[in-house]
């Protein structure tokens, strides 16, 4: 297990506590995930049954809250079928919690009593709940125009929460600046956290009798839960658990799509102009420090990046209203997308509930 530099492929321990290169490139984790199927299917439901795939040396460093194997559920919409994944029943109220558990689980393995992150609201929470677990102290940045419920969450877990004026680009700043003293628990940048947000693929298949689904439709911000997805779905297959790769449709909302516009433009990242508001603030992010990433994920799966509108958001988050799923703006994104996508009857497609409802309910929705 090792920590490799993307831009000049300097490799460091994974015991040394780094989040980025000192070259200043984003670290990747090189881990061999294994998957003893007999042992997992006779421990307990969480996402912690999956102990070989996780990148934490000592089972007495794990902070967890008995978290994660959160339900799949079949449901049909307007003759369309679809597996709805309910990460929004987290601790926290989002699946922000696969990445922190396993993240604050290294970040207390590895000795660290003082973090940092920079959220829109959700992984701030995640971080801040996680922390306090481990009694660990937590500074979270976040815009000041961030939804008043996941404040007075952040808050209620008794982190110092630093409120920000102007862009999502400002808070990641500031919090740059901060990170230069202190180790920064990043959810986009920090490499522990994906290898928690995978642990929602592993169970996806597990629920699907050990099988892939044909597609997987998410929102797509920082490409937390994307790469996630990518990474998990790169484990299983090289362990030979699923034998064939879905493709993941990323969703962003038109008034902030800058991974669409990439895409859409052979994969050039960089330039575009994306700073119209949006009611999916978890994925308002116009400059994604993962983007070359994020799209080459997208490719190798032969997925695709598409948009929705925001009265489509609202439509999405309605219609899942009337079947009893209550979960914020951002989560409808990813089921606005798939109403929108066109696909093959008789496929498996599965989407995330990424956020609940509760998180934002201030937030101004017209109907």
């Amino acid at each position: 297990m090792r920590l490799v530099c993307q831009s000049c492929h300097k490799q460091f321990p994974s015991s040394k506590p780094i989040w980025k290169c000192e070259c200043g490139g984003l670290l990747t984790l090189e881990f061999h995930a294994r998957f003893p199927l007999k042992k997992i299917q006779k421990r307990t439901h969480s996402l912690w049954r999956y102990r070989e795939a996780l990148p934490i040396e000592n089972d007495t460093n794990i902070i967890s809250f008995d978290e994660g194997f959160t339900p799949l559920i079949q449901e049909e919409f307007a003759g369309k079928k679809v597996f709805l994944k309910q990460d929004h029943l987290f601790p926290s109220g989002s699946f922000k919690d696969r990445g922190a558990t396993v993240l604050i689980s290294k970040v207390h393995e590895l000795g660290i009593t003082n973090v940092i992150e920079d959220s829109s609201g959700n992984a701030g929470a995640a971080i801040a709940a996680y922390c306090a677990k481990a009694k660990i102290t937590c500074d979270v940045y976040v815009p000041e125009k961030t939804s008043p419920g996941k404040l007075t969450q952040i808050q209620r877990y008794r982190a110092h929460l630093h409120l920000i004026p102007g862009s999502r680009e400002d808070t990641a700043d500031a919090a740059l600046k901060k990170a230069q003293t202190t180790y920064y628990a990043s959810h986009y940048r920090n490499p522990f956290f994906f290898h928690g947000t995978k642990t929602c693929i592993f169970e996806i298949v597990e629920q699907l009798d050990w099988s892939a689904p044909d597609t997987i439709i998410l929102p797509v911000g920082n490409g937390t839960l994307l790469l996630g997805m990518y990474l998990g779905l790169q484990d299983l297959y090289k362990e030979k658990i699923i034998e064939t790769i879905p493709k993941i449709i990323g969703v962003q909302s038109e008034n902030c799509s800058p991974l669409a516009q990439a895409w859409k433009k052979h994969q050039q990242t960089k330039n575009f102009s994306t700073g119209k508001k949006t009611i999916a603030e978890g994925i308002a992010i116009s400059n994604p420090v993962r983007a070359a990433e994020i799209i080459s994920a997208i490719e190798e799966t032969n997925g695709d990046i598409i948009t929705v509108s925001e009265q489509q958001i609202v439509d999405s988050l309605m219609k899942l209203g009337k079947k009893g799923y209550y979960v914020e703006p951002t989560s409808a994104v990813a089921f606005a997308g798939f109403l929108k996508h066109r696909m093959k009857q008789n496929k498996v497609t599965v989407v995330p509930l990424t956020g609940h409802g509760l998180k934002t309910n201030k937030t101004p929705i017209t109907m």
